[in-house]
């Protein structure tokens, strides 16, 4: 991508849309754009935390393993998402594991620049502490439906986040989530087995909760859903 359509791309994101042409051009100035295939990973857990990305296009899975490997998901980001949003203000390690989903275009931003432009522009800074605080309620909101929630209330709390965020609003008012998260996916965003996620989601489509379509792709009414736990 050209410096000209780094722009337009970082224009279009809600943290850089009041910036003037000047702001923004320090940005872009630093800024880089690299094409990322299936599979590979922007950055691994432990590496040295240098960039902060923002995502033109594609999906990006955010995970972290204990000390036996096992996986736990912590986001599944989209075209118009950064990451990590720790990246900001924190100096150290990447956190976390950032695997390419599917084919993405990230627009890159080195920290060290990204953080000068924060310091001549009191108002952006003030708009990427409001992110951040967006940021952990929605972490704090999860928490507490692991420790609130038994495992079918999880999941069900799951199917609707996922359904919102990603899912296509259908005629009848239903949301239609496409077959891109396996049961294991769904499992280690919320820390149990594939098994309980698959006859969960047999029994909710023996209860109309849920419907699959001829692509294996969910149909689901949150308001439908919320009723089996209110």
């Amino acid at each position: 991508m050209k410096n000209e359509e780094i722009t337009n791309a970082l224009s279009a994101f809600d943290l850089f849309k009041e910036l003037n042409d000047q702001e923004l051009g320090k940005i872009v100035s630093v800024s880089f754009s690299r094409e990322w295939k299936k599979g590979s990973h922007v950055f691994m857990q432990g590496e040295p935390l240098k960039n902060v990305y923002f995502i033109y296009d594609g999906k990006i899975k955010i995970y972290k393993t204990d000390t036996h490997g096992k996986e736990q998901i912590v986001a599944i980001l989209k075209k118009g998402d950064m990451f990590p949003h720790v990246g900001f203000f924190r100096k150290g390690e990447y956190p976390a594991f950032a695997e390419v989903m599917e084919k993405s275009t990230l627009v890159v931003v080195p920290i060290s620049g990204f953080e000068n432009v924060l310091i001549e522009n009191p108002k952006l800074c003030i708009k990427v502490f409001n992110i951040l605080g967006e940021k952990i309620v929605d972490l704090q909101k999860r928490l507490e439906e692991l420790i609130l929630n038994n495992t079918y209330e999880q999941i069900i709390k799951l199917l609707i986040r996922l359904a919102r965020e990603h899912g296509v609003k259908l005629d009848n008012g239903s949301l239609l989530l496409k077959a891109e998260f396996t049961n294991k996916d769904l499992a280690n965003m919320i820390g149990t087995t594939r098994e309980t996620v698959s006859r969960t989601l047999t029994k909710m489509k023996k209860e109309n909760l849920i419907k699959m379509d001829g692509n294996g792709d969910m149909i689901l009414t949150p308001e439908r859903l919320l009723e089996e736990i209110l």
